[in-house]
């Protein structure tokens, strides 16, 4: 039971609202989001471009936030995000690993390495170290560091409100729920 209550849609700006009713499923991280009503629409346009828009490679980006909800003990992201990086090209071994909090194993090449420790880094020091940038740049365009750096942040701050406000965990979405955010503008 979460420790505060869920959105009232229909006292909400229409705005928000209407961004609300457009969503192909009414999750609860939504009706929790949608609290912060002037935050809800730009941080769905945002959220939407993470898993629609970047240029880094869609099981990349699955790592990432797994092994974020994994960093940060985001139960919910785990939960939703263990499906959708399947679909996108991430192996049972590797999120096994990521759950285990291993990421130097025989699951993971040296580029997959270098985007996990680099992620570490950003979540736990909050600036990646030279080595692990440097590591990155060996693998990554600027653009698609800068996309991982923005990846976790976005990740650290949907744990923190989920665990947080205690949000219900909904069964798994799945990749059909991207399919349809990318659709929603």
């Amino acid at each position: 039971m979460p420790l505060i209550p869920y959105a009232d849609i229909a006292a909400l700006p229409e705005d928000v609202r209407e961004r609300f009713e457009k969503l192909p499923r009414k999750l609860n991280i939504f009706r929790m989001w949608a609290n912060a009503a002037t935050c809800f629409v730009p941080g769905m346009r945002f959220g939407g471009a993470i898993l629609s828009k970047q240029k880094l490679d869609q099981a990349l980006r699955e790592l990432i936030i797994l092994w974020v909800a994994r960093l940060e003990g985001g139960t919910y992201e785990w939960v939703q995000h263990v499906p959708i990086g399947e679909a996108a090209g991430c192996r049972k071994d590797q999120i096994k690993a990521l759950e285990d909090a291993r990421i130097d194993g025989a699951e993971f090449d040296a580029k997959e390495k270098a985007l996990l420790q680099f992620s570490r880094e950003v979540v736990r020091d909050v600036r990646a170290g030279e080595a692990a940038v440097a590591e990155m740049k060996k693998h990554f365009s600027a653009q698609e560091i800068v996309e991982a750096i923005l990846t976790c942040g976005f990740y650290m701050t949907m744990a923190r409100m989920t665990e947080t406000t205690r949000v219900d965990v909904d069964a798994p979405a799945g990749s059909a729920l991207i399919d349809e955010l990318k659709r929603i503008r």
